[in-house]
């Protein structure tokens, strides 16, 4: 995900990274040929075959943006929807960090420092997991041996950790340092992050239909096909212009859903994942206030945009 200061509207219109632009240049170069064989089948074959006229674009080309404009509102849902529960993660991460600090009596620094490391490898591997990486070696580092042992042979591993997190306060109330009602409190917690966990797995685990995405890229690259076989008649030499400007439109609105459709992924316009995990741990070490418990360095940036992953 990429994040820069508001740009003035002249910059704005030159800007490269971050844009669908590039990956719609060969196909608008296809666009491009078409209407200089539309110019030139209309000024040097003697019977034009292909007259369409405009006036079937216009029909089409509002029911397409009809189609187009739900395809569009369907993926940003999606997206917005995956921002949301991780705000809900970094909200619950908080309460469940500020609990295990303050509730526990007598309180242990050591077990704290467990839980609140854990907690921050849950986000870390909810992020490999959505995004289908592996998170072992992330979560060397923030897992006790034997906790990072059993994830290794674990095939859901934020659900493990989940796991993990339920039993470290079941065994402080066995100890007495936990009364019920503190249990009832931090498993309400618990169960927002369980909630979590399966919202941001129904979101990946459910696609757009596949269907209905193939049927609105074949119209929108057949309309744009076509498109300079009914300009050409009024538009002339300006035919490229024109169909140019339609199909970027088109095109890059298709482009734009499909790349947030998954807002869990890698691309530029995806949520920032690994930005979100290290805003949660800095988060948890502040409230530590412990030198123990280390936070991930954050790599400096002098760049005016700023490329979050």
């Amino acid at each position: 995900m990429i994040i820069r200061p508001k740009l003035h509207w002249f910059r704005l219109l030159f800007v490269w990274r971050g844009s669908v632009l590039p990956q719609l240049l060969p196909r608008l170069g296809m666009i491009f040929a078409l209407s200089v064989a539309a110019i030139f089948m209309h000024d040097h074959v003697r019977h034009y075959p292909i007259g369409l006229g405009t006036p079937p674009f216009a029909l089409v080309g509002i029911a397409l943006a009809v189609f187009l404009g739900f395809r569009n509102s369907a993926s940003y849902e999606r997206w917005w929807e995956g921002r949301k529960l991780w705000g809900s993660l970094f909200i619950t991460a908080r309460s469940l960090a500020r609990q295990a600090l303050t509730l526990p009596h007598p309180g242990d620094a050591a077990q704290t420092r467990r839980f609140l490391a854990v907690l921050g490898g849950f986000a870390h591997a909810l992020r490999h997991q959505l995004r289908g990486t592996d998170a072992l070696a992330d979560l060397a580092p923030r897992l006790p041996p034997e906790l990072h042992t059993r994830a290794a042979h674990s095939q859901y591993r934020p659900a493990l950790l989940l796991l993990w997190l339920g039993e470290w306060v079941a065994q402080r109330k066995r100890e007495g340092a936990l009364d019920g009602y503190a249990v009832l409190a931090i498993e309400h917690n618990l169960n927002a992050l369980s909630a979590v966990l399966g919202g941001c797995e129904r979101i990946a685990g459910t696609p757009l239909p596949f269907s209905y995405s193939v049927m609105i890229h074949r119209t929108i690259y057949l309309f744009c096909a076509l498109l300079p076989f009914g300009l050409v008649d009024g538009a002339g030499l300006l035919t490229p212009l024109f169909a140019l400007l339609v199909a970027y439109a088109f095109m890059a609105l298709e482009a734009i859903a499909a790349q947030i459709e998954d807002p869990f992924g890698m691309e530029e316009n995806d949520l920032a994942l690994n930005a979100i995990c290290d805003s949660i741990e800095t988060a948890l070490h502040d409230m530590a206030a412990d030198p123990a418990f280390e936070r991930a360095p954050k790599p400096p940036t002098s760049s005016p945009e700023h490329i979050l992953d």
